[in-house]
């Protein structure tokens, strides 16, 4: 049962926080200097202030989804544009006035003030003794608020590096523009903060809410989660702030995935989450608000129904009801939140997970001579495809025809697979692919396969991959890339091992080499990213390419566990990329296959690959109408692209994720603050 208690209570939230200047937080004027927490149902409504701070769509409720999580081989938005913009990104193109990066940073900073008050109003309130009955409860609700606070700091410093840091209120701070600290810093800091109140925190099963609440579980996760990150490489400023800055991890980097190892270990063997769900059940749960305490999540964020929350909204099948309200009850969806159209061709054709997260079509309502309302199922073929974790169609209830975003659809912020995947990277870092890497890498493949296939996509898959700590370390990556799409974790996986310039400049490449085939034309780049994609193995890669993909509209299986709602019409689309003999048409249901010339990745009139193709990663590579393909070095200039029979992949230009502070915080911050990374003040 989902929470019904997290929102703003009046009077006790408007004593929580105070009007930050130099931030511009918008928010209640908080307690004086004298007051104290006196009953632990104050304390309550003030923890739930708190939990309201993920709900905002500036964060956790939209922003985190689709506005910065950045373009890779996996989640990806393209751009049609030639010019440099001020808020693109995803494609690595922005200045420090694009409006959503203020929005985030508020927002973000906000809730850090509600956490470092709750904290602090906590720690000196006289029922936070060993003396109170209720002392090991409020150690829980102060462990909960830690565990948040370091949340939106660790996912701060994945946006802008170094930031501004304090665990103090801003009412209590002695200097009035909080100064900047390194990431090593804050990281360490969060590190010990966390591992100080872990220990006195509940289990997630013994909780009234569940993993609804931040658990002993959850704090350990985020105590691994914060290690893996601060042991990673990360994009470092150069001191004149004119390069984009270089990728660097530090010297003892070893320890942080000892520590990682450490805490993984402790949840692995706390034996209190399981994967006993299919991969689809764990999210159309979550479309139907029904929480589960001992499975894959270990920390749901509590969107509230109607409310809060786009998770089904932006992902899924759109849902374009033009107007015609009285169809369906599920309103509309724009699906935004969307993956490459090469992320599909990574998988192997038994992952049960493929389906669940490629989505090839879309529904739109129609209204026919007589008045009457129905839905039309229509093929999706594009530059991108939809996500189809989470759906509001895959809601039983459905949330009212006229409804858009507020769905209320959790998001699984932490799960217990990628604790399985953290401690074999850990592992595999600290001694190769021994034993308990390969035990937690097959644990999670063995839900993603059939049992028929799982001894050979599971056991001997895994002893296939784990003849080197490279070849295992790429295993786990591959395994994190087909498991967590759309959950902003890809390009984040890709930085922490300095590969994010490798993956995006073979992205670029597929959908070059594609939009060239398709234009008439053979590319010069076939042959090697072949090689890298390691497709030559089945089939070669243009030949098969779907530029024509064929599909009929068929009835619903009526088998939710095929397709989660059983009560529209869904396509059936033959890939020749795994099928050599397309099904025959069943004449008697006039079902017939349709042919769809959907890859339209080639302008002809210009004589070259369509803006989506050339332009989508414009701050990192780009090419033109001429034919030239461009990188950008790390001053920010286009240099012709090295053929990739010739590019060493560990000297391409840097990928610069990191985001420019906001102009105006640094304008209020009368000089304190600064960008590098070859952005301007």
């Amino acid at each position: 049962m989902k929470i019904k208690n997290i929102f703003f209570v009046g009077i006790a939230l408007a004593g929580l926080t105070s009007c930050n200047d130099y931030l511009s937080v918008d928010a209640p004027s908080k307690y004086d200097n004298t007051y104290v927490f006196s009953n632990v149902n104050e304390i309550n409504r003030a923890l739930n202030g708190v939990y309201a701070q993920l709900l905002s769509g500036s964060t956790y409720g939209d922003n985190y989804l689709t506005t910065f999580c950045m373009n890779s081989d996996v989640d990806y938005t393209t751009n049609s544009s030639e010019q440099s913009t001020n808020n693109s990104f995803r494609r690595f193109d922005c200045t420090s006035d694009a409006s959503n990066l203020r929005s985030t940073w508020n927002a973000v900073y906000q809730g850090i003030e509600y956490a470092n008050n709750f904290i602090y109003q906590l720690e000196k309130s006289p029922l936070y003794t060993p003396d109170n009955s209720d002392y090991a409860a409020l150690q829980q609700q102060m462990g909960e608020a830690k565990v948040i606070r370091a949340m939106f700091y660790h996912d701060l410093m994945w946006l802008w590096g170094d930031v501004p840091f304090s665990f103090t209120p801003s009412s209590e701070a002695k200097d009035y523009v909080m100064p900047v600290m390194s990431r090593d810093e804050i990281n360490m800091k969060l590190i010990e903060d966390l591992e100080s109140i872990a220990p006195k925190m509940q289990y997630a099963h013994s909780m009234k809410d569940g993993v609804e609440r931040v658990s002993k579980e959850f704090a350990w996760a985020m105590i691994a989660r914060i290690a893996m990150t601060a042991g990673g490489y990360s994009l470092r400023p150069d001191v004149s702030g004119n390069s984009y800055g270089t990728m660097q991890r530090p010297a003892n980097y070893k320890d942080f995935y000892q520590l990682a190892h450490q805490y993984c270990d402790s949840i692995i063997k706390s034996g209190t989450h399981k994967l006993n769900n299919s991969y689809p059940q764990v999210f159309v749960n979550e479309c139907n608000y029904t929480v589960v305490n001992d499975d894959d999540p270990i920390f749901e964020i509590p969107f509230t129904k109607n409310t809060s929350g786009n998770i089904g909204y932006l992902h899924g099948p759109r849902l374009n009801m033009n107007g015609n309200i009285g169809v369906g009850s599920w309103g509309g969806a724009s699906s935004n939140a969307q993956v490459s159209f090469f992320y599909r061709y990574s998988f192997d054709q038994r992952d049960l997970r493929l389906k669940y997260i490629d989505g090839l079509w879309a529904y739109t309502s129609t209204t026919n001579g007589a008045g009457q309302d129905s839905i039309a199922v229509n093929p999706n073929f594009t530059y991108t495809l939809y996500n189809n974790k989470w759906s509001k169609l895959w809601s039983t209830t459905g949330l009212g025809s006229a409804t858009e975003g507020g769905d209320g659809i959790n998001f699984p912020y932490m799960r217990y697979t990628d604790v399985l995947l953290m401690n074999a990277e850990a592992l595999n870092e600290l001694e190769g692919p021994n034993d308990e890497a390969k035990e937690n890498l097959m644990t999670v493949r063995r839900r993603a396969f059939d049992p028929t296939d799982q001894p050979q996509m599971v056991n001997a898959y895994v002893d296939s991959v784990s003849a080197t700590k490279e070849s295992f370390l790429t295993a786990i990556l591959n395994e994190r890339k087909w498991e967590f799409g759309g959950e902003n974790m890809r390009w984040k996986d890709l930085v922490r091992n300095n590969k994010y310039s490798e993956a995006l400049y073979y992205q670029f490449l597929r959908y070059l080499i594609v939009a060239e085939f398709v234009g008439g034309s053979s590319s010069d780049y076939e042959d090697a990213v072949e090689a890298y994609d390691n497709v030559t193995a089945h089939k070669e890669y243009l030949s098969y390419m779907p530029t024509n993909i064929f599909w009929r509209r068929t009835s619903n299986p009526n088998n939710p566990s095929v397709f989660p709602n059983t009560s529209i019409d869904v396509l059936e689309v033959y890939n020749p990329w795994w099928q050599t003999v397309r099904p025959q048409d069943d004449n008697t249901n006039n079902i017939h296959w349709q042919g769809s010339d959907v890859l339209g990745w080639w302008n002809d009139g210009a004589g070259a690959p369509q803006n989506q193709v050339l332009y989508s990663l414009y701050g990192f590579m780009r090419g033109d109408v001429n034919g030239n393909i461009f990188m950008i070095d790390g001053n920010g200039s286009p240099i012709p692209m090295p053929h990739p029979n010739s590019v060493n992949v560990s000297n391409l230009p840097v990928v610069r994720y990191i985001l420019p502070y906001p102009r105006d915080i640094i304008q209020r911050s009368a000089g304190a603050y600064k960008n590098y990374y070859g952005y301007l003040n």
